[in-house]
């Protein structure tokens, strides 16, 4: 198929992201945590008060469940403020 005959795939709408997939069913979701969520992980953990969620054998699945879970209980979003 030539180059000019493919769908591109940043300008299709439905493609998943690693926003909205599930970190159970990432490919590398069993990989060994990256030194950044380690980072991330070990301050949020201490931001909310709750060291021992940091553990240094994780997953990055695991890794980053606990990343979202911390950043809900600290009200921490990626979105644009809400109105009051």
């Amino acid at each position: 198929m030539p180059p000019h005959d493919r769908a591109n795939p940043k300008l299709d709408p439905d493609l998943p992201t690693n926003v909205t997939r599930d970190p159970d069913d990432w490919v590398s979701g069993d990989d060994p945590m990256t030194g950044a969520q380690a980072s991330h992980l070990k301050t949020l953990a201490e931001q909310a008060g709750e060291p021992d969620a940091f553990r240094e054998h994780l997953t990055k699945a695991e890794a980053s469940k606990r990343i979202d879970a911390l950043r809900a209980k600290l009200k921490l979003f990626d979105g644009p403020p809400h109105a009051a």
